[in-house]
């Protein structure tokens, strides 16, 4: 009888361990269809950088809050002979009109940072598109042109928010180099920082409100004009024609 005991638990132990091992199994292949599914749908990646043989660079702003720094901003760039990209929310352009019109006038492009500056990825595909459309109106009242180009805020994207700025004829831009000017790096760091990333095709972000770019500016200038660059629009920056961006979000023209 004893033996008998055994003989049913050494059974009911292997029933379960058969059927643990049945719903393991289950679980690792459901696994590998989604790997599959996840590896067969890409992340699309937006511009940070443009593959070039020119010794080109660009030098962007968001402008997203205050604009305590705009007119010095404009006044250096003016004195250095620059021309740079103004990437203006829609509500910043609400409040800042003459600032808008200014930056235009001034030959400077901008660029669509959104209406309300929302994490992108979190809207519906219509949310989003509307998002754009909307601040894409409000610069076309102020300037007469509306903006190519769209720079998420936050740096939050997904392919949603990639494959929409395609559709609507705009280019979906982040950046390379980083300034970092809204940590309030001193001047010298934050020089520092731009001058041993940049390189050609680079995209360097910096903000209309950070209280030390001011200061920055012209040194960031001077250097890389100094390492034998040109600072262009991004949209000069940018080819036309077919493209794709790879991994590390270098834009390359399609062959």
């Amino acid at each position: 009888m004893r033996l008998l005991i055994l003989n049913r638990r050494s059974l009911l132990t292997a029933s379960i361990c058969l059927i643990a091992g049945i719903a393991a199994l289950s679980v690792s292949i459901t696994s590998a269809g989604k790997a599959v599914q996840t590896a067969a749908e890409p992340k699309t990646n937006p511009i940070y950088r443009v593959e070039s043989d020119k010794k080109q660079v660009a030098i962007s702003f968001d402008a997203a809050w205050g604009n305590e720094e705009t007119t010095q901003l404009l006044d250096i760039l003016d004195e250095q002979n620059v021309k740079a990209t103004f990437f203006l929310v829609g509500e910043w352009v609400d409040k800042y009109p003459d600032d808008v019109k200014n930056i235009a006038a001034k030959g400077h492009d901008i660029g669509n940072h959104s209406n309300t500056h929302p994490h992108m990825p979190q809207l519906s595909k219509d949310t989003a598109c509307a998002e754009i459309k909307a601040c894409n109106d409000k610069i076309c009242k102020l300037t007469g042109s509306a903006p190519t180009l769209f720079r998420p805020p936050y740096g939050d994207y997904d392919n949603m928010v990639v494959d929409s700025v395609k559709q609507m004829g705009m280019y979906c831009v982040q950046w390379d180099v980083d300034s970092l000017d809204w940590k309030d790096p001193s001047p010298e760091q934050m020089t520092k920082t731009v001058l041993d990333k940049v390189k050609d095709g680079s995209i360097v972000l910096m903000h209309n409100g950070a209280k030390n770019t001011p200061a920055a500016l012209p040194k960031i200038i001077k250097g890389i004009k100094a390492k034998g660059f040109e600072i262009v629009l991004i949209k000069d920056l940018i080819p036309e024609g077919e493209y794709y961006t790879d991994v590390q979000g270098e834009m390359h023209l399609s062959q």
